[in-house]
């Protein structure tokens, strides 16, 4: 890992430091463990299972943005999002989303800026559902959330500029390709380094347009809308029902706005699985509703348990299975550039 990469997962490492010790700094051990011998595991175990339900949404999504590219089977999809998912949570700097990238490569031959692409495109979709899923929660709680505020302002602009770069890219390639001629024309062309450069970024600039083809089909990108939405939708549902095993009679729309605040709160660098971000912000949104800041805190522990633990296993299980073992994870980055060098 270069130096840059360490400095990077060590501010990672104290952000969730901090946000740790934000979340911990006012526990009453025994309100706090009382919570937690009052959860009814039958419900725990009933999330765990429905979470893979939105995981197979994902990939149903994910081959809506890949469909225009590559017709890839939902099932191969689903097994290389459960190694990213467990990519992301276990090793720094999200390289499980390069590793999906590499195992795109690898398995099905899929271009590196192609699959990169979708990928990212992914990341925008989850974030204008995060921004919706606040929006209806504040709304129907009639809630005043400074911090859930705080963090939709923030990730809003970020978002919405993605997503309308990319339509704009997709709606007209050839602005695109008007951009890299008149950027690679500066370069001199009598060196054989910058014709290759020359012959990269137009390769590259083309791999992205077909990586943004399913924008431009209504089908395509109608299904990967919904499939957005169903699927996070049926995470909240996860999350009602962890709340439901700790006795809290919350509507649907707490849930809604748990899921919006932790995820856009996972744009703040920090340790792998998000820790102590994730539990900072999850015990914020439910003691703002009204929920007894113990117990809040160890719901946010346990659902981020459920959500982390089950698909981690299975994701390394599926490595495994590939004939990959956990250096593949450590490797992300390095195994991405040879894919594309392949």
């Amino acid at each position: 890992m270069g130096g840059k990469r360490r400095w990077i997962v060590l501010v990672g490492l104290l952000v969730s430091g901090l946000f740790l010790f934000l979340a911990f700094r006012g526990l009453h051990p025994e309100q706090f463990f009382a919570s937690l011998q009052d959860v009814q595991p039958a419900l725990v175990a009933a999330g765990a299972a429905v979470y893979f339900g939105a995981v197979l949404l994902i990939a149903l999504r994910w081959q809506f943005l890949l469909r225009p590219v590559q017709l890839i089977g939902l099932l191969p999809l689903a097994q290389i999002v459960c190694v990213g998912y467990m990519g992301n949570n276990v090793y720094p700097l999200r390289a499980g989303e390069a590793l999906r990238v590499v195992l795109l490569r690898r398995n099905h031959q899929m271009p590196v800026a192609r699959a990169t692409t979708t990928v990212i495109v992914e990341r925008v979709f989850d974030g204008l559902v995060m921004l919706a899923f606040i929006a209806i929660a504040l709304l129907s709680l009639e809630l005043q959330a400074p911090a859930v505020q705080q963090v939709a302002t923030f990730a809003a602009p970020l978002f919405l500029v993605a997503m309308a770069v990319f339509f704009l890219l997709a709606a007209s390639p050839n602005a695109l390709r008007r951009l890299v001629r008149l950027a690679i024309r500066a370069l001199p062309t009598r060196f054989a380094l910058t014709r290759k450069l020359h012959d990269i970024a137009e390769h590259l600039s083309e791999d992205i347009l077909h990586g943004l083809e399913a924008l431009r089909s209504p089908l395509n990108l109608a299904g990967a809308v919904i499939s957005s939405f169903v699927s996070w939708g049926i995470e909240a549902g996860v999350y009602w029902i962890v709340m439901a095993a700790f006795g809290l009679e919350l509507p649907y729309a707490a849930a809604l706005l748990v899921v919006g605040t932790v995820n856009l709160a996972g744009l703040l660098p920090a340790a792998p699985g998000n820790i102590g971000v994730y539990e900072f912000f999850a015990t914020a949104v439910l003691t703002a509703i009204g929920v007894a800041y113990d117990r809040a805190l160890a719901y946010a522990i346990v659902v981020h348990i459920v959500i982390w633990l089950p698909v981690t296993l299975v994701g390394f299980a599926v490595l495994a299975r590939m004939g990959l073992g956990w250096s593949a994870v450590a490797q992300a980055q390095e195994l991405e550039a040879k894919a594309a060098a392949g």
